[in-house]
């Protein structure tokens, strides 16, 4: 099920389902809500948006609340997440599922969001999205490849190609504006070739193993697996939490993976990243792309969960095509 499209003059709600957006800067606020004004929206906010407690965050009730406010009203038309966390799970078991399907629209937000993002998918078959949060854009210095992916994902029906910007960024924009540093991007590598099409599913990694053996995982039968990890990981930990997913029984069925680029603080090298997925023996027979521009660094794209893509990994060619977004 696809959420309507948005439009111009169509207002985003922005809700903190996972951490308060209290530890945004309030410049970073003010630039977020500027920047998305100028692309011709009309932005709002959750009633609990900023209420936070020892942990940052709130109670589960106001979470809810705006959340279920959100897909209720009538006027929004997409919801951005105010930014991620590490408690948006303790939300699935509260969640008004029929009240999402009935009233179908945008949700877009990364890391730990994608605990969200599947339940809602795997509940109500509603395609939502692994892209920026709000508070991604209160960077002054915002990647258009961020913006323009954003809206070819949520804007319009048509197939679009996930490109790989010519930079990209792992400095901690939100802490120094001014002071970033930025790499040539030589874009996806393959680690496997092969061609393939399905069903993207993923998210951040870790996030998605909370969901293994409940009711609110999706099936990767026929998946194109999209997966990424913040700087909280290494390369043990990355090896472990991949075999975990490649260990469930719907992974035998997987039609190709994609794997984020990862943060400088992680220390997984590249050469490291391609030894241990060869020796996969799970990952031999469909292609697998890593380095790709999703993500806890900068600029991030944005890919339709539940939407459908087609991978081509061939003669030292990449390409990720995007359609029934």
């Amino acid at each position: 099920m696809q959420p309507p499209r948005l439009q111009p003059g169509d207002e985003i709600r922005v809700i903190a389902p996972s951490m308060s957006m209290a530890i945004v800067k309030g410049k970073q606020v003010e630039i977020a809500q500027e920047r998305l004004e100028g692309l011709g929206f009309r932005v709002t906010f959750g009633r609990h948006v900023e209420e936070h407690d020892l942990v940052f965050s709130t109670s589960v009730e106001n979470r809810l609340e705006d959340l279920h406010e959100a897909f209720r009203d009538p006027n929004v038309k997409a919801i951005f997440t105010a930014i991620g966390g590490y408690n948006v799970n303790q939300l699935l078991a509260h969640i008004d599922y029929d009240l999402i399907q009935n009233n179908p629209k945008i949700l877009i937000g990364y890391s730990d969001i994608t605990a969200l993002q599947l339940a809602i998918y795997r509940k109500t078959g509603l395609i939502t999205y692994s892209g920026p949060h709000f508070s991604t854009f209160g960077m002054k210095q915002m990647a258009d490849y961020t913006i323009q992916g954003m809206l070819a994902a949520l804007t319009n029906d048509a197939p679009f190609e996930l490109e790989a910007p010519e930079t990209w960024s792992d400095d901690k924009w939100y802490l120094d504006q001014e002071d970033r540093t930025y790499y040539p991007n030589e874009g996806p590598i393959i680690i496997t070739e092969g061609r393939a099409e399905g069903r993207l599913v993923g998210g951040n990694l870790s996030t998605l193993n909370l969901l293994q053996g409940t009711e609110y995982m999706p099936s990767l039968k026929g998946a194109v697996l999209f997966i990424e990890d913040d700087n909280e990981t290494h390369l043990m930990k990355f090896d472990r939490d991949i075999q975990s997913v490649l260990h469930l029984p719907d992974a035998k069925e997987l039609k190709a993976v994609l794997i984020g680029r990862f943060q400088k603080e992680s220390d997984i090298t590249e050469s490291a990243l391609v030894s241990l997925l060869k020796n996969k023996l799970e990952l031999r027979d469909i292609p697998v792309m890593a380095n790709v521009s999703f993500g806890h660094t900068d600029p991030i794209a944005t890919l339709p969960i539940g939407g459908q893509a087609e991978i081509t990994a061939e003669n030292e060619k990449t390409e990720i095509l995007i359609y029934g977004n």
